[in-house]
Parts: C-alpha cells; sequence; structure tokens
C-alpha cells in the first residue's frame, strides 16, 4: 500500500529531510502589511526580520483556506492509495480544521492529525509516520501510533529576547523589561496543544542553554534513542555546534538533525531562539 505523508510548512523540517523523506508540505501563510506570502516559498526567516526592524510590527500568519487544502490533498494523493496530513496543534492555528473539511472529499482516504505540537514537535511526528509507513503499517496504524505520541513530545524552546512574543501579546511589558534587565531566558513548553512559560533561566544565552539542556537530561532519563531536532531561528552557527555538543554529551541519540525554523514559527518567536526536540518514553 502506497502512503503519501504531508504536513504544515510549520513541521520545519527543512528542504533536505523533505526531499529525503518525501513528504508533502502544505505553505501557511505569513501576511507582510498588504502582502500574503506562503511560508517556505515566498517568504522566508530573514524578511521577516527585515519587515518588523522597519515596520516596528510582526507579520500576520494565517492557515490555508479549505479550498487551498482540497488542491493540495488531490494533488498530494495522485498516484497514492492514502494519505495522512499533520498540523500544527488546532490549539495555534484553524489549520487542523479547515483540513479536516478538506479531506471529506476524499472518500475516507485522507487522514488527518492534530499533532498538538508546531515546529520540529510536529515534524518528530511526520518522521514518525514516515518510518512506519516504510515498515508497512497501514494508514489506521500509522495515525494511532504517532497520535499516542503525542503526549511524549518534549516540544520545547528558549528565546534569546521576547520583543516578538511581546509584541504577539504573548508576552507582558513587565516581563519583556524583567527579562532585559536581568537577562531572563524562558523555557517555553508545549502541553496539550499550548505554549506555556515552563521556568526561567538567568544569565547569557549560552549559559541558559548549558542549564536547559541539563534540565532536559534529568526530566527525560528515558527517550526515544532514534533522533533529535535542534531546531533554531537563524541562531549563530558557534550557538548552534555549542547546543550540539551539549546534546551529544547528555544523550544518546542516534542522529541530531538541526533545521532552521521557518517564516510562520519566525514570525511569532524571533531570532536566536533554539529548541531541542525530541520523544519521550
Amino acid at each position: 500500500m502506497k502512503i503519501k505523508i504531508c504536513a504544515d510548512s510549520t513541521c520545519d523540517l527543512g528542504e533536505e529531510l523533505v526531499k529525503k523523506y518525501n513528504v508533502g508540505i502544505m505553505p501557511l501563510h505569513v501576511i507582510l502589511g498588504d502582502t500574503t506570502c506562503r511560508d517556505g516559498v515566498d517568504v522566508t526567516p530573514q524578511d521577516i526580520f527585515r519587515y518588523v526592524k522597519e515596520s516596528g510590527v510582526l507579520p500576520k500568519t494565517a492557515a490555508g483556506s479549505t479550498e487551498e487544502f482540497v488542491e493540495f490533498f488531490g494533488k498530494e494523493i495522485e498516484g497514492y492509495d492514502a494519505l495522512i496530513h499533520y498540523n500544527i496543534s488546532s490549539k495555534a492555528s484553524s489549520s487542523y480544521s479547515n483540513a479536516v473539511v478538506a479531506s471529506k472529499n476524499f472518500g475516507g482516504k485522507v487522514y488527518v492529525v492534530d499533532s498538538e505540537a508546531l515546529s520540529t514537535g510536529q515534524g518528530l511526528l511526520v518522521l514518525k509516520a514516515c518510518d512506519l509507513a516504510a515498515a508497512g503499517k497501514t494508514p489506521g496504524q500509522i495515525v494511532e501510533e504517532t497520535e499516542a505520541l503525542r503526549p511524549k513530545l518534549n516540544t520545547s524552546f528558549v528565546p534569546d529576547v521576547l520583543d516578538y512574543l511581546h509584541k504577539g501579546g504573548r508576552c507582558s511589558l513587565a516581563a519583556l523589561i524583567g527579562a532585559k534587565v536581568l537577562k531572563l531566558h524562558p523555557l517555553i513548553s508545549m502541553k496539550d496543544g499550548q505554549m506555556y512559560a515552563k521556568k526561567k533561566y538567568a544569565g547569557s544565552l549560552e549559559a541558559c542553554l548549558k542549564k536547559y539542556v541539563k534540565d532536559l537530561a534529568e526530566e527525560y532519563a528515558h527517550y526515544d534513542k532514534t533522533r533529535c531536532f535542534i531546531t533554531h531561528s537563524s541562531c549563530e552557527p558557534e550557538i548552534v555546534e555549542m547546543a550540539k555538543g551539549l546534546v551529544k554529551d547528555a544523550f544518546d541519540f542516534g542522529e541530531i538533525l538541526e533545521t532552521t525554523a521557518g517564516s510562520v514559527v519566525t514570525s511569532h518567536c524571533g531570532k536566536n531562539t533554539l529548541g531541542v526536540l525530541f520523544i519521550a518514553e
């Protein structure tokens, strides 16, 4: 049985992994003033940084419409017996609900999964689905097994600055000022499909990332060793390499994959945000 695995562009897998695993990507939208762009097609994170610097406001983001999903599913399912699509958390976007409506046009051949995550937390489920499809699992089995993994996803990240979160209404002015004065970096995590501030670190970004990885290793003594993602929003190379070294020392993953956050995720987290994402046991 030939099964196509697809996802919203917010899975942040990057061009190389998308090509390797033949993942279909549905671009969500980034709105810069009067211009609507497709994530990963018409707009890059660098465009986001430039727009915010020049305008002082954040871009808006939007899900694909039901009609766009119908067109996307119709194209991607050609030559396949079934299609499974993984959306960004339904509590963060209407993408999931629009995809569900669109799936009804395909006679039960299109399955839609709410990842209850974003970025490579969502991407982890996508690649797990690819693994299961390659192993010969049925669409129903793939959906069931990946949905069971959702509570086990460690989807977390540490931002360098809170300006974007503040502009987006996810951080108060008092918290923004306090973070700048005291050099605070919150650990943002996801639970039940929603982001929340799990704890706060103090000091430079490098020092905070060291504490972050140490805390992850202590909290998740047992984990799926298949793969881990280090996903960042255009961090400096030396910061990323430091994070890779910390993860290699603290964990035993079969592969550590580095990806850069796409335009939708970057629009909300800003530059120099870094996360270590994996599946716990």
